[in-house]
């Protein structure tokens, strides 16, 4: 394995901020390499990067084993390489619900707010401010309304989305609560998702993953 695993990133990409907070969670030192994926940048298009990643999406993981793409699979394979911080809980039961709720936002909920359907509702659609806005919130809120259920029920002190110590599900979580709030979606529904995001935010590992603009 290389000295230094380099995170292919851009600062807002919700899926590369899931795998920061999981690096930062397991104590993993890595290099961050950014692609900005701003228009008229684009930087996930050019020729290089698609010789790297030919889906031409952030994130992407090489730690010189493996080098791989999709939050997701590099959450998986981190689970498997760097056993040492478990994010996953230790039993089946537990495994498969907390896949499942990670799943319901990696799938359900961010792909149809991601950064290609925004230009494309905006753009080639020509939805308005308040059109996209209307788009953008019903399916976070419909997404939150199932995790906040299986969180209400799974989470043991209201501190983290599964039991009483991070998993993926909170990885998964928390970028989604940012995007929602990024957009002003309300959130008075989700007292529980809520709560969990805010004492997530607390934590070193999720505060030093939280999106900064390099240009700001």
């Amino acid at each position: 394995m290389s000295a230094s695993p380099k995170l292919y990133d851009y600062w807002r990409s919700s899926a590369a901020y899931r795998v920061r907070i999981a690096l930062n969670l397991k104590g993993i030192d890595y290099e961050s390499v950014p692609v900005s994926l701003k228009p008229g940048d684009d930087e996930q298009l050019s020729e290089a990067y698609r010789e790297l990643n030919p889906q031409g999406l952030v994130p992407f993981y090489d730690d010189g084993v493996v080098a791989t793409s999709q939050s997701i699979a590099i959450l998986e394979y981190l689970e498997e390489a760097h056993s040492d911080v478990p994010l996953l809980p230790d039993d089946e039961r537990g495994t498969a619900a907390v896949r499942s709720f990670c799943l319901g936002i990696a799938c359900d909920i961010h792909p149809l707010n991601n950064l290609r359907v925004i230009k494309y509702l905006k753009g080639t659609l020509g939805l308005d401010d308040d059109q996209f806005g209307a788009w953008y919130a019903h399916w976070i809120l419909e997404g939150f309304r199932s995790a906040e259920a299986f969180a209400a029920e799974h989470s043991s002190d209201g501190r983290f989305v599964y039991g009483d110590s991070p998993t993926h599900a909170d990885c998964c979580l928390v970028p989604q609560a940012y995007n929602a709030r990024r957009f002003d979606v309300p959130l008075d529904d989700f007292p529980t998702l809520v709560g969990i995001v805010d004492a997530c935010n607390e934590l070193a590992a999720f505060k030093d993953a939280y999106p900064v603009d390099p240009d700001a």
